[in-house]
Protein backbone atom coordinates (compact mmCIF):
# COMPACT_ATOMS: atom_id res chain seq x y z
CA UNK A 1 0.00 0.00 0.00
CA UNK A 2 0.88 3.65 -0.32
CA UNK A 3 0.32 5.16 3.14
CA UNK A 4 0.31 8.83 4.11
CA UNK A 5 0.74 9.54 7.84
CA UNK A 6 -0.05 13.00 9.20
CA UNK A 7 1.95 13.59 12.38
CA UNK A 8 5.47 12.43 13.17
CA UNK A 9 5.20 12.34 16.96
CA UNK A 10 5.33 9.20 19.09
CA UNK A 11 2.25 7.67 17.45
CA UNK A 12 3.08 8.57 13.87
CA UNK A 13 6.70 7.47 14.20
CA UNK A 14 5.70 4.15 15.74
CA UNK A 15 3.12 3.45 13.03
CA UNK A 16 5.57 4.48 10.31
CA UNK A 17 8.21 2.12 11.69
CA UNK A 18 5.78 -0.80 11.74
CA UNK A 19 4.59 -0.20 8.16
CA UNK A 20 7.79 0.86 6.43
CA UNK A 21 9.01 -2.68 5.76
CA UNK A 22 6.05 -3.69 3.61
CA UNK A 23 4.55 -0.44 2.34
CA UNK A 24 5.46 2.87 0.73
CA UNK A 25 5.13 5.34 3.60
CA UNK A 26 5.04 9.14 3.43
CA UNK A 27 4.95 11.17 6.67
CA UNK A 28 3.82 14.80 7.01
CA UNK A 29 4.73 17.06 9.94
CA UNK A 30 5.12 20.77 10.63
CA UNK A 31 8.28 20.17 12.69
CA UNK A 32 11.36 20.15 10.44
CA UNK A 33 13.46 18.32 13.04
CA UNK A 34 10.94 15.48 13.24
CA UNK A 35 10.87 15.29 9.45
CA UNK A 36 14.67 15.09 9.27
CA UNK A 37 14.82 12.47 12.05
CA UNK A 38 12.30 10.20 10.32
CA UNK A 39 13.97 10.58 6.95
CA UNK A 40 17.29 9.37 8.31
CA UNK A 41 16.08 6.74 10.78
CA UNK A 42 13.35 4.96 8.79
CA UNK A 43 12.79 3.80 5.24
CA UNK A 44 10.13 6.46 4.67
CA UNK A 45 9.76 9.73 2.83
CA UNK A 46 8.82 12.83 4.78
CA UNK A 47 7.26 16.18 3.90
CA UNK A 48 7.40 19.31 6.04
CA UNK A 49 4.00 20.98 6.05
CA UNK A 50 0.40 21.08 7.25
CA UNK A 51 -1.40 17.77 6.86
CA UNK A 52 -4.75 19.56 6.62
CA UNK A 53 -3.59 21.45 3.52
CA UNK A 54 -4.54 20.24 0.05
CA UNK A 55 -1.17 21.40 -1.28
CA UNK A 56 0.79 19.43 1.33
CA UNK A 57 -1.35 16.31 0.94
CA UNK A 58 -0.85 16.39 -2.83
CA UNK A 59 2.90 16.85 -2.34
CA UNK A 60 2.80 13.69 -0.20
CA UNK A 61 1.04 11.78 -2.98
CA UNK A 62 -2.48 11.57 -1.55
CA UNK A 63 -3.94 11.22 -5.07
CA UNK A 64 -2.45 7.72 -5.33
CA UNK A 65 -2.61 6.78 -1.63
CA UNK A 66 -4.50 3.76 -0.35
CA UNK A 67 -4.54 4.89 3.26
CA UNK A 68 -4.28 8.14 5.21
CA UNK A 69 -3.60 8.01 8.96
CA UNK A 70 -4.04 11.31 10.82
CA UNK A 71 -2.44 10.95 14.25
CA UNK A 72 -1.27 14.36 15.44
CA UNK A 73 -1.98 15.43 19.03
CA UNK A 74 -4.75 17.77 17.82
CA UNK A 75 -8.21 16.25 17.19
CA UNK A 76 -9.37 19.04 14.87
CA UNK A 77 -6.27 18.74 12.70
CA UNK A 78 -6.82 15.00 12.36
CA UNK A 79 -10.49 15.45 11.44
CA UNK A 80 -9.75 18.15 8.86
CA UNK A 81 -6.86 16.15 7.37
CA UNK A 82 -9.16 13.17 6.81
CA UNK A 83 -11.97 15.32 5.42
CA UNK A 84 -9.60 17.12 3.07
CA UNK A 85 -8.08 13.86 1.85
CA UNK A 86 -11.56 12.51 1.07
CA UNK A 87 -12.33 15.47 -1.20
CA UNK A 88 -9.32 14.82 -3.45
CA UNK A 89 -8.67 11.05 -3.19
CA UNK A 90 -10.17 7.62 -2.57
CA UNK A 91 -7.82 6.85 0.33
CA UNK A 92 -9.22 5.02 3.37
CA UNK A 93 -8.92 7.48 6.26
CA UNK A 94 -8.11 6.81 9.93
CA UNK A 95 -8.23 9.55 12.58
CA UNK A 96 -6.79 9.43 16.06
CA UNK A 97 -9.14 11.22 18.46
CA UNK A 98 -8.77 12.08 22.15
CA UNK A 99 -12.10 13.79 22.88
CA UNK A 100 -14.87 11.24 23.19
CA UNK A 101 -17.49 13.74 21.96
CA UNK A 102 -16.07 13.39 18.45
CA UNK A 103 -16.02 9.62 18.83
CA UNK A 104 -19.66 9.65 19.94
CA UNK A 105 -20.65 11.80 16.96
CA UNK A 106 -18.79 9.64 14.47
CA UNK A 107 -20.16 6.38 15.92
CA UNK A 108 -23.69 7.56 15.11
CA UNK A 109 -22.81 7.49 11.43
CA UNK A 110 -19.60 5.76 10.43
CA UNK A 111 -17.94 7.56 7.57
CA UNK A 112 -19.06 10.95 8.88
CA UNK A 113 -16.60 13.85 8.76
CA UNK A 114 -14.74 12.10 5.95
CA UNK A 115 -13.35 9.53 8.40
CA UNK A 116 -13.59 5.81 7.65
CA UNK A 117 -12.20 4.72 11.03
CA UNK A 118 -12.00 6.81 14.19
CA UNK A 119 -9.78 5.48 16.97
CA UNK A 120 -10.25 6.88 20.48
CA UNK A 121 -7.03 7.38 22.43
CA UNK A 122 -8.65 7.85 25.83
CA UNK A 123 -10.96 4.85 25.48
CA UNK A 124 -8.13 2.56 24.37
CA UNK A 125 -5.94 3.70 27.28
CA UNK A 126 -8.80 3.05 29.72
CA UNK A 127 -9.36 -0.42 28.26
CA UNK A 128 -5.65 -1.19 28.67
CA UNK A 129 -5.81 -0.14 32.33
CA UNK A 130 -8.91 -2.23 33.04
CA UNK A 131 -7.38 -5.33 31.43
CA UNK A 132 -4.37 -5.01 33.73
CA UNK A 133 -6.62 -4.50 36.77
CA UNK A 134 -8.34 -7.81 36.06
CA UNK A 135 -5.07 -9.76 36.27
CA UNK A 136 -3.08 -9.30 39.50
CA UNK A 137 0.60 -8.62 38.94
CA UNK A 138 0.33 -8.15 35.17
CA UNK A 139 2.07 -5.25 33.43
CA UNK A 140 0.33 -5.79 30.09
CA UNK A 141 -2.64 -7.90 28.99
CA UNK A 142 -4.21 -8.54 25.59
CA UNK A 143 -6.92 -10.85 24.23
CA UNK A 144 -6.92 -12.93 21.05
CA UNK A 145 -9.32 -15.27 19.24
CA UNK A 146 -12.40 -13.58 20.70
CA UNK A 147 -11.06 -13.99 24.24
CA UNK A 148 -10.20 -17.69 23.96
CA UNK A 149 -6.47 -16.86 24.13
CA UNK A 150 -4.73 -14.33 26.32
CA UNK A 151 -1.28 -12.78 26.42
CA UNK A 152 0.15 -11.27 29.59
CA UNK A 153 3.46 -9.80 30.73
CA UNK A 154 4.72 -10.12 34.31
CA UNK A 155 7.74 -8.63 36.08
CA UNK A 156 9.87 -11.04 38.13
CA UNK A 157 11.09 -9.53 41.41
CA UNK A 158 13.02 -10.70 44.47
CA UNK A 159 9.69 -11.51 46.15
CA UNK A 160 8.15 -13.42 43.22
CA UNK A 161 7.72 -17.09 44.23
CA UNK A 162 9.06 -18.37 40.88
CA UNK A 163 12.29 -16.34 41.01
CA UNK A 164 15.25 -18.66 40.48
CA UNK A 165 13.11 -21.46 39.08
CA UNK A 166 13.64 -22.86 35.62
CA UNK A 167 10.84 -22.46 33.10
CA UNK A 168 10.17 -26.21 33.35
CA UNK A 169 9.75 -25.89 37.13
CA UNK A 170 7.53 -22.79 36.90
CA UNK A 171 5.30 -24.13 34.13
CA UNK A 172 2.80 -26.30 35.98
CA UNK A 173 -0.22 -25.14 33.97
CA UNK A 174 -2.36 -27.03 31.47
CA UNK A 175 -2.40 -24.49 28.66
CA UNK A 176 0.39 -21.95 29.05
CA UNK A 177 3.41 -21.11 26.90
CA UNK A 178 6.38 -19.13 28.18
CA UNK A 179 6.83 -17.22 24.93
CA UNK A 180 9.70 -14.90 25.81
CA UNK A 181 11.70 -13.14 28.47
CA UNK A 182 12.72 -9.48 28.12
CA UNK A 183 16.02 -9.30 29.99
CA UNK A 184 18.25 -6.20 29.98
CA UNK A 185 16.70 -4.99 26.69
CA UNK A 186 17.33 -8.40 25.11
CA UNK A 187 14.57 -10.70 23.88
CA UNK A 188 15.28 -14.23 25.15
CA UNK A 189 13.34 -17.22 23.83
CA UNK A 190 13.35 -19.54 26.84
CA UNK A 191 13.92 -23.27 26.96
CA UNK A 192 12.91 -25.49 29.85
CA UNK A 193 16.31 -24.91 31.47
CA UNK A 194 16.11 -21.10 31.35
CA UNK A 195 16.00 -19.66 34.86
CA UNK A 196 13.68 -16.79 35.79
CA UNK A 197 15.71 -13.94 37.22
CA UNK A 198 14.93 -10.78 39.16
CA UNK A 199 14.17 -7.99 36.69
CA UNK A 200 12.93 -10.30 33.94
CA UNK A 201 9.72 -9.42 32.11
CA UNK A 202 8.06 -12.71 31.22
CA UNK A 203 5.60 -12.90 28.32
CA UNK A 204 3.16 -15.81 28.54
CA UNK A 205 0.43 -16.91 26.12
CA UNK A 206 -2.37 -19.31 26.99
CA UNK A 207 -5.95 -19.84 28.03
CA UNK A 208 -7.43 -17.18 30.35
CA UNK A 209 -7.72 -19.80 33.09
CA UNK A 210 -4.06 -20.77 32.97
CA UNK A 211 -2.96 -17.14 32.69
CA UNK A 212 -5.06 -16.35 35.77
CA UNK A 213 -3.53 -19.31 37.64
CA UNK A 214 -0.03 -18.11 36.73
CA UNK A 215 -0.93 -14.60 37.93
CA UNK A 216 -1.98 -16.14 41.24
CA UNK A 217 1.44 -17.77 41.43
CA UNK A 218 3.13 -14.42 40.81
CA UNK A 219 0.91 -12.63 43.37
CA UNK A 220 -0.27 -15.35 45.78
CA UNK A 221 -1.54 -12.88 48.39
CA UNK A 222 -3.97 -11.14 46.02
CA UNK A 223 -7.44 -12.67 46.04
CA UNK A 224 -9.02 -10.20 43.63
CA UNK A 225 -9.82 -6.54 43.20
CA UNK A 226 -12.52 -5.12 45.46
CA UNK A 227 -11.42 -1.49 45.96
CA UNK A 228 -10.06 0.78 43.23
CA UNK A 229 -9.22 4.46 43.70
CA UNK A 230 -8.99 6.61 40.55
CA UNK A 231 -7.12 9.87 41.04
CA UNK A 232 -8.14 12.38 38.39
CA UNK A 233 -11.43 12.76 36.55
CA UNK A 234 -10.23 13.51 33.03
CA UNK A 235 -11.58 11.52 30.07
CA UNK A 236 -9.33 8.54 30.76
CA UNK A 237 -10.31 8.47 34.44
CA UNK A 238 -13.98 8.72 33.51
CA UNK A 239 -13.71 5.84 31.03
CA UNK A 240 -11.84 3.67 33.55
CA UNK A 241 -14.56 4.26 36.15
CA UNK A 242 -17.31 3.50 33.64
CA UNK A 243 -15.67 0.25 32.49
CA UNK A 244 -15.05 -0.86 36.08
CA UNK A 245 -18.68 -0.11 36.94
CA UNK A 246 -19.83 -2.26 34.02
CA UNK A 247 -17.71 -5.12 35.40
CA UNK A 248 -19.13 -4.68 38.89
CA UNK A 249 -15.77 -3.66 40.41
CA UNK A 250 -16.23 -1.10 43.23
CA UNK A 251 -14.37 2.13 42.54
CA UNK A 252 -13.99 5.67 43.80
CA UNK A 253 -12.90 8.67 41.74
CA UNK A 254 -11.29 11.83 43.13
CA UNK A 255 -11.19 15.16 41.29
CA UNK A 256 -10.28 18.59 42.71
CA UNK A 257 -12.64 20.63 40.49
CA UNK A 258 -16.17 21.03 41.98
CA UNK A 259 -17.92 21.39 38.62
CA UNK A 260 -16.08 18.42 37.11
CA UNK A 261 -16.79 16.31 40.21
CA UNK A 262 -20.49 17.15 39.94
CA UNK A 263 -20.51 16.17 36.26
CA UNK A 264 -18.71 12.90 37.04
CA UNK A 265 -21.17 12.06 39.82
CA UNK A 266 -24.08 12.56 37.42
CA UNK A 267 -22.39 10.57 34.65
CA UNK A 268 -21.11 7.62 36.71
CA UNK A 269 -23.93 6.14 38.81
CA UNK A 270 -21.82 3.11 39.82
CA UNK A 271 -18.85 5.18 41.01
CA UNK A 272 -18.41 7.09 44.26
CA UNK A 273 -17.13 10.53 43.24
CA UNK A 274 -15.18 12.64 45.74
CA UNK A 275 -14.20 16.30 45.33
CA UNK A 276 -10.83 16.97 46.94
CA UNK A 277 -7.16 17.57 46.26
CA UNK A 278 -6.01 14.02 45.33
CA UNK A 279 -2.50 14.66 46.69
CA UNK A 280 -3.74 15.64 50.17
CA UNK A 281 -2.27 12.96 52.45
CA UNK A 282 -4.80 13.50 55.24
CA UNK A 283 -7.65 13.08 52.77
CA UNK A 284 -6.13 9.89 51.36
CA UNK A 285 -5.65 8.47 54.82
CA UNK A 286 -9.29 9.28 55.69
CA UNK A 287 -10.27 7.39 52.53
CA UNK A 288 -8.27 4.36 53.78
CA UNK A 289 -5.73 4.42 50.97
CA UNK A 290 -3.89 1.65 52.79
CA UNK A 291 -6.77 -0.74 52.04
CA UNK A 292 -6.96 0.07 48.33
CA UNK A 293 -6.12 -2.77 45.94
CA UNK A 294 -5.18 -0.50 43.04
CA UNK A 295 -4.65 3.27 42.82
CA UNK A 296 -4.82 4.72 39.30
CA UNK A 297 -3.37 8.15 38.52
CA UNK A 298 -5.13 9.80 35.55
CA UNK A 299 -4.31 13.45 36.19
CA UNK A 300 -3.42 15.94 33.46
CA UNK A 301 0.38 15.86 33.70
CA UNK A 302 3.00 13.14 33.88
CA UNK A 303 4.63 14.79 36.89
CA UNK A 304 1.39 14.85 38.91
CA UNK A 305 0.63 11.26 37.93
CA UNK A 306 4.06 10.14 39.09
CA UNK A 307 3.65 12.00 42.39
CA UNK A 308 0.14 10.61 42.93
CA UNK A 309 1.10 7.02 42.13
CA UNK A 310 4.16 7.06 44.38
CA UNK A 311 2.24 8.77 47.19
CA UNK A 312 -0.51 6.15 47.00
CA UNK A 313 2.06 3.37 47.21
CA UNK A 314 3.85 5.01 50.15
CA UNK A 315 0.55 5.32 52.03
CA UNK A 316 -0.20 1.64 51.59
CA UNK A 317 -2.01 1.00 48.27
CA UNK A 318 -1.23 -2.51 47.08
CA UNK A 319 -0.56 -1.54 43.43
CA UNK A 320 -0.32 1.66 41.43
CA UNK A 321 -1.02 2.42 37.79
CA UNK A 322 -0.12 5.76 36.20
CA UNK A 323 -0.93 7.27 32.82
CA UNK A 324 2.20 8.66 31.16
CA UNK A 325 1.86 10.77 28.03
CA UNK A 326 5.58 10.92 27.25
CA UNK A 327 6.60 7.43 26.16
CA UNK A 328 10.22 8.12 27.14
CA UNK A 329 9.10 8.28 30.79
CA UNK A 330 7.38 4.87 30.90
CA UNK A 331 10.46 2.93 31.98
CA UNK A 332 11.39 5.68 34.45
CA UNK A 333 7.97 5.50 36.13
CA UNK A 334 8.29 1.77 36.65
CA UNK A 335 11.94 2.03 37.73
CA UNK A 336 11.11 4.39 40.62
CA UNK A 337 8.21 2.34 41.99
CA UNK A 338 5.08 2.69 39.85
CA UNK A 339 3.79 -0.82 39.14
CA UNK A 340 2.38 -0.15 35.66
CA UNK A 341 2.80 2.86 33.37
CA UNK A 342 0.21 3.12 30.58
CA UNK A 343 1.06 5.27 27.58
CA UNK A 344 -2.04 6.29 25.57
CA UNK A 345 0.09 7.00 22.50
CA UNK A 346 1.42 3.45 22.57
CA UNK A 347 -2.11 2.07 22.84
CA UNK A 348 -3.27 4.04 19.81
CA UNK A 349 -0.21 3.11 17.75
CA UNK A 350 -0.89 -0.55 18.52
CA UNK A 351 -4.52 -0.25 17.42
CA UNK A 352 -3.63 1.49 14.16
CA UNK A 353 -0.89 -1.07 13.45
CA UNK A 354 -3.36 -3.87 14.07
CA UNK A 355 -5.85 -2.38 11.63
CA UNK A 356 -3.31 -1.76 8.88
CA UNK A 357 -2.20 -5.39 9.10
CA UNK A 358 -5.75 -6.72 9.13
CA UNK A 359 -5.43 -8.41 5.75
CA UNK A 360 -2.77 -10.65 7.30
CA UNK A 361 -3.29 -10.39 11.06
CA UNK A 362 -6.45 -10.63 13.13
CA UNK A 363 -4.89 -8.89 16.12
CA UNK A 364 -1.55 -7.42 17.16
CA UNK A 365 -0.09 -6.60 20.58
CA UNK A 366 3.10 -4.55 20.82
CA UNK A 367 5.46 -5.66 23.59
CA UNK A 368 7.86 -3.44 25.57
CA UNK A 369 7.70 -0.31 23.45
CA UNK A 370 8.05 -2.08 20.08
CA UNK A 371 10.67 -4.66 21.02
CA UNK A 372 8.40 -7.50 19.94
CA UNK A 373 4.88 -8.34 18.82
CA UNK A 374 2.29 -10.99 19.60
CA UNK A 375 0.22 -11.59 16.48
CA UNK A 376 -2.94 -13.55 15.75
CA UNK A 377 -3.03 -15.01 12.23
CA UNK A 378 -5.62 -17.13 10.44
CA UNK A 379 -3.88 -19.94 8.57
CA UNK A 380 -4.72 -20.17 4.87
CA UNK A 381 -3.61 -22.44 2.05
CA UNK A 382 -0.46 -20.41 1.39
CA UNK A 383 0.99 -20.86 4.87
CA UNK A 384 4.17 -22.90 5.46
CA UNK A 385 2.46 -24.23 8.62
CA UNK A 386 -0.50 -25.83 6.87
CA UNK A 387 -1.00 -29.60 7.35
CA UNK A 388 2.42 -30.08 8.94
CA UNK A 389 3.49 -30.87 12.52
CA UNK A 390 4.83 -27.82 14.29
CA UNK A 391 8.16 -29.58 14.87
CA UNK A 392 8.68 -29.58 11.08
CA UNK A 393 7.06 -26.33 9.98
CA UNK A 394 8.74 -24.18 12.65
CA UNK A 395 12.02 -24.72 10.78
CA UNK A 396 10.64 -22.64 7.92
CA UNK A 397 9.99 -19.69 10.21
CA UNK A 398 12.69 -17.25 11.39
CA UNK A 399 14.67 -18.28 14.46
CA UNK A 400 12.97 -16.98 17.58
CA UNK A 401 9.33 -17.33 16.51
CA UNK A 402 7.17 -18.97 19.19
CA UNK A 403 3.74 -20.45 18.47
CA UNK A 404 2.00 -19.72 21.75
CA UNK A 405 -1.54 -20.99 21.23
CA UNK A 406 -4.03 -22.22 18.63
CA UNK A 407 -7.77 -21.63 18.27
CA UNK A 408 -9.67 -24.18 16.17
CA UNK A 409 -13.43 -23.88 15.61
CA UNK A 410 -13.77 -21.98 18.89
CA UNK A 411 -11.72 -24.55 20.82
CA UNK A 412 -8.35 -23.98 22.49
CA UNK A 413 -5.58 -26.23 21.15
CA UNK A 414 -2.30 -26.60 23.05
CA UNK A 415 0.61 -26.31 20.57
CA UNK A 416 2.97 -29.27 20.80
CA UNK A 417 5.67 -30.51 18.47
CA UNK A 418 3.37 -33.12 16.94
CA UNK A 419 0.38 -30.73 16.61
CA UNK A 420 -0.69 -30.45 12.96
CA UNK A 421 -1.97 -26.97 12.09
CA UNK A 422 -5.09 -26.97 9.91
CA UNK A 423 -6.57 -24.48 7.49
CA UNK A 424 -8.59 -21.71 9.20
CA UNK A 425 -6.82 -22.29 12.53
CA UNK A 426 -6.05 -19.08 14.38
CA UNK A 427 -2.52 -19.15 15.73
CA UNK A 428 -1.02 -16.67 18.19
CA UNK A 429 2.71 -16.20 17.69
CA UNK A 430 5.45 -14.22 19.42
CA UNK A 431 8.17 -12.58 17.31
CA UNK A 432 10.90 -10.06 18.08
CA UNK A 433 10.42 -6.82 16.13
CA UNK A 434 13.26 -7.46 13.69
CA UNK A 435 11.68 -10.70 12.40
CA UNK A 436 8.00 -9.67 12.38
CA UNK A 437 7.80 -8.92 8.65
CA UNK A 438 9.64 -12.09 7.67
CA UNK A 439 7.37 -14.10 9.96
CA UNK A 440 4.21 -12.59 8.48
CA UNK A 441 5.37 -13.36 4.95
CA UNK A 442 5.97 -17.01 5.85
CA UNK A 443 2.74 -17.52 7.74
Amino acid sequence: MRVVIVGAGDVGSSVAASLAGDHEVMVIDLDSERVDTLTYSLDVLAVEGDGASVKTLREAGIDDADLLIACTDDDETNIVSCGTAKTISDAFTIARIRNTKFLDTWSQSEGALGIDLMVGTNLLAAQSIVRVIGLPGAEDVDRFADGLIQMAEFRITDETPVTGMSVAEADTFDSLTFAAIIRDDEVVIPSGDTCLQTGDDVVVIGSPGSISDFAQTIEPDVDGVSDVLIVGGNEIGLEVARLLGEKGIPNRLVDPDPERARYLAETLPKTTVLQNDPTDQEFLLREHIGDVDIAIATLDSDERNLLSALLSKRLGAARSIAVVEDGDYSDLFEAVGVDVAVNPREAIAEEITRFTREQHAENVAIIEHDRAEVIEVEVDRGSVLLDRPISQSIRDLPDGVVIGAISRDGTYVIPRGDTVIERDDHIVVFAAQEIVEETMEAI
